[in-house]
């Protein structure tokens, strides 16, 4: 019996499989970037949110922190595992309340889940809801 491996052939030949991921969404890129509604502010404030998380068990103006603040909405990190397209009210510390959408979970850090939110209404609470001035549409 010859068992160098030089001189065995393979009684059938290998074949190669190749497997290519399946991208749902294109990553983000420059020019959707720019096609941003309003720029965001790299502020952190705490706001209170209402609303059903996803075990549809209703919570009521749980502590949460938002960051990436923009005129249309933020980046909210909050102890409760939120559905995505479900509508929270969010309340900030001068006591205005607006309505929101819960448009994506970003991330979770050391346990605490962010989630994308934008502004349903775009009236004078929202648009004054995080104290701020937001650069002008022209200038964006």
């Amino acid at each position: 019996m010859d068992l160098n491996p030089q001189q065995r052939t393979p009684k059938h030949p290998r074949s190669t499989l190749i497997l290519t991921p399946k991208i749902s969404k294109p990553p983000v890129g420059r020019s959707q970037q720019s096609k941003r509604r309003s720029s965001r502010m790299a502020l952190q404030a705490p706001v209170s949110l209402s609303g059903q998380d996803r075990q549809k068990c209703a919570f009521n103006l749980m502590p949460a922190r938002a960051t990436n603040l923009n005129r249309h909405g933020a980046a909210v990190a909050l102890q409760r595992e939120l559905l995505v397209g479900s509508t929270v009210a969010v309340k900030n510390q001068r006591g205005t309340m607006v309505t929101a959408r819960v448009v994506a979970q970003l991330a979770a850090f050391q346990g605490i889940p962010t989630y994308a939110i934008e502004f349903l209404e775009q009236n004078e609470q929202s648009k004054n809801f995080w104290g701020i001035s937001f650069p002008s549409a022209s200038t964006e």
